[in-house]
């Protein structure tokens, strides 16, 4: 349902910017108002869209088993910061979550849910810093070795991402000594050591969801 729409939007976008540039003033302004009505429809969807995960959030504080992750469900969660952050994790939209996700921690600081979430963040924003600090407030209070593992993963792949690739396999290797199960640590360790590949992280944050 959803990809048709979305495919057609594209479409329409898709023409919009072939045919903006060379257009005559009049045509111009007909695609403007059409980039306008593409504009409105995406934000609607996206308000509709966190509406829809609020209410899913409040359902799943009462029926789901926490996550084997994180020891107990805990009150940050039933923050509307914090189930709006998690449907814009899930839409891909990670500046709108980490702001969301920095909402949190001011009154929860040690959430460690939420600074995975925010670390994660800024990690695909490749604001490498700031999500290096949060993972590495989080790894010595990681209580199950999968967390720590996907920590581990993180950080290795900002070593690579910063230019220092032993220092990644590294990472990458006690991730796997941590989870050997992990996936994302082994598929990242070949991609350092055979230097051609794209790295992956975030897959079992996202399943959590």
């Amino acid at each position: 349902m959803f990809q048709h729409v979305f495919a057609e939007m594209n479409h329409m976008l898709d023409e919009i910017m072939k045919h903006y540039p060379a257009a005559q003033e009049s045509q111009k302004q007909q695609l403007i108002q059409k980039w306008n009505m593409l504009k409105t429809m995406s934000d609607g969807i996206i308000d509709e869209w966190l509406s829809f995960e609020e209410k899913m959030g409040e359902f799943r504080q009462h029926t789901e088993v926490p996550s084997t992750l994180f020891s107990e469900q805990t009150p940050e969660m039933e923050m509307n910061d914090f189930v709006r952050g998690q449907g814009y994790f899930r839409l891909l939209m990670y500046r709108q979550a980490a702001q969301q996700f920095s909402q949190v921690i001011r009154y929860y600081p040690d959430s460690l849910l939420s600074r995975m979430y925010l670390a994660m963040a800024h990690l695909y924003l490749e604001e490498t810093q700031e999500a290096n600090k949060h993972f590495e407030w989080i790894l010595p209070l990681a209580k199950s070795q999968k967390l720590k593992a996907m920590i581990y993963n993180a950080l290795g792949c900002i070593a690579v991402k910063n230019g220092n690739p032993g220092k990644a396999q590294e990472f990458f290797a006690l991730a796997i000594q941590c989870d050997p199960t992990l996936p994302d640590p082994l598929m990242n360790l070949k991609v350092c050591q055979q230097k051609r590949g794209q790295l992956q992280y975030g897959s079992q944050l996202i399943s959590l969801m």
